[in-house]
């Protein structure tokens, strides 16, 4: 390994955490094919599937803690959103992550390709504008809340991702949660999405450490800084980045499936 390669893995890991911490997501959107594409550019080894889904967990359970920390204050966070999304979501994740072993790589990549576009088709759907309510009246029905967060853990610990990129559109349209309050929450209920993914990928011995590490070091200097200018940013337009990046992604995965 040389600069080179450290370079290019923190590179990696300071823009999609910066992007994470800003629409909040927890990055393996942005990451997963990143880890995937961009190494071999520049004359690295590639990655496996199981490798980058190994990487992506750790790192994304230090995104979010950088993110939560630039939120805690102003009321965004829902505890009851997070506790009963939280607790669902770390089961499925803990499932997802333990059982990803027995896939191969293609159908990690195809699980995550349908994944990415079920979000782009939820962010693309009108919303009805919740911007106006109360943050202390915001409400949402618990039991579906926890039940599509389960699915959603179960379905992303596969990847290597903790969720946040189907978990913001699903609250957003489904729930009806406001963005800023989405934003907030899902980034708690990433974290504690992806202690279960960690776990799981950890376990199986998916988890390469180096790369990790430097992906860690990137995600605690970036997100925070992305928070800050998110909580600045008017909510349609970072729902329109999130759109953005998510049919991008879902683009390339499903390029490279199918060619």
């Amino acid at each position: 390994m040389d600069i080179l390669f450290f370079i290019v893995i923190f590179l990696i890991g300071f823009i999609g955490s910066f992007i994470s911490g800003m629409v909040g997501i927890g990055g393996s959107i942005i990451k997963y094919p990143m880890l995937l594409y961009l190494p071999p550019l520049f004359g690295l080894a590639a990655f496996t599937a199981h490798d980058v889904s190994g990487i992506s967990a750790v790192q994304v359970f230090f995104a979010t803690i950088g993110g939560i920390w630039a939120y805690r204050k102003g009321g965004y966070l829902n505890k009851q959103l997070i506790l009963y999304m939280g607790t669902s979501i770390l089961l499925g994740g803990l499932i997802g992550g333990y059982s990803s072993r027995l896939l191969s790589e293609g159908a990690i990549n195809v699980i995550y390709a349908v994944l990415a576009t079920l979000a782009v088709i939820m962010m693309l759907v009108p919303k009805k504008n919740n911007e106006e309510i109360p943050i202390d009246q915001v409400s949402f029905p618990k039991g579906l809340a926890a039940f599509l967060a389960f699915i959603i853990g179960t379905a992303t610990g596969i990847v290597g991702a903790a969720g946040a990129f189907i978990l913001v559109p699903v609250m957003l349209v489904i729930l009806k949660i406001p963005t800023r309050m989405t934003i907030a929450s899902s980034l708690a209920i990433t974290f504690i999405s992806s202690i279960g993914t960690t776990i799981g990928k950890a376990v199986t011995g998916q988890i390469i450490f180096v790369p990790a590490v430097i992906m860690i070091i990137a995600s605690l200097i970036a997100a925070p800084m992305g928070a800050a200018i998110g909580k600045k940013v008017n909510t349609t337009i970072l729902q329109w980045i999130l759109s953005i990046i998510i049919l991008a992604t879902a683009l390339k995965i499903w390029w490279q499936i199918l060619s």
